[in-house]
């Protein structure tokens, strides 16, 4: 999210249509060209519903997401999921009993190119309650690519315009054994330092927080 004074959260049915199953942009041997944000096949409406399994080094994570509860949200994630954007991605932010965060890319190039991609946001029109998917926000107007699956009754995020769009439904034991060791982010805590992250990426992390868990391969299914 960013940003609040007490925390910082910075910033899913088959699709049966064929239409709904076009490829990501791709660069040279076929691989997703993630520093090219803008290409339009980035900007695909998803499906009504859809599930997203996120397989992870704890197990495996179902994300049933909702279009109609947030639709700029949800078209965001289902073309970052379908083209591989998060598979290596940590849970740079744990924080047990309030949540889990993702979605900085390990590659700099790559977080710089979406850094500027917001998405416009969404009315709140579900609860940040357990298992709930989020996007972290810096304030109106800020969302990229940083998701959050709340831990707890944080229903007070509701009111600052946090808008979930998807809900874990299988899988919520896997969120609750992510590492949370390290707490919240520096300058609060020991956790990561968002600045370094998104200037220094995964070398950072893997120096040192070594312990934190990653999205292996994240799949609409």
């Amino acid at each position: 999210m960013r940003s609040f004074p007490f925390f910082s959260v910075m910033a899913l049915t088959v699709c049966a249509v064929a239409a709904c199953k076009k490829s990501a942009p791709q660069a040279a041997g076929g691989v997703p060209d993630f520093h090219k944000p803008a290409d339009p096949a980035f900007a695909q409406q998803a499906p009504d519903s859809f599930r997203a399994r996120l397989s992870t080094t704890q197990g495996d994570v179902v994300i049933l997401v909702h279009r109609a509860w947030a639709p700029h949200g949800t078209d965001r994630f289902y073309n970052l999921v379908r083209s591989g954007f998060y598979d290596g991605v940590r849970f740079f932010r744990v924080i047990p009993g309030f949540m889990a965060q993702f979605g900085i890319h390990g590659d700099t190039g790559v977080t710089a190119a979406w850094r500027p991609r917001t998405i416009p946001d969404d009315p709140v029109r579900a609860t940040n309650g357990r298992g709930m998917v989020t996007y972290a926000t810096a304030g109106p107007a800020t969302r990229t690519t940083q998701i959050f699956i709340n831990y707890g009754d944080n229903r007070r995020l509701d009111g600052s315009g946090f808008a979930p769009f998807g809900q874990v439904i299988e899988g919520m034991d896997v969120v609750d054994k992510l590492y949370g060791g390290y707490g919240e982010g520096a300058p609060s805590g020991r956790g990561p330092e968002q600045y370094r992250l998104n200037v220094e990426g995964e070398k950072y992390l893997a120096r040192q927080f070594p312990k934190l868990d990653k999205i292996n391969k994240a799949t609409v299914e």
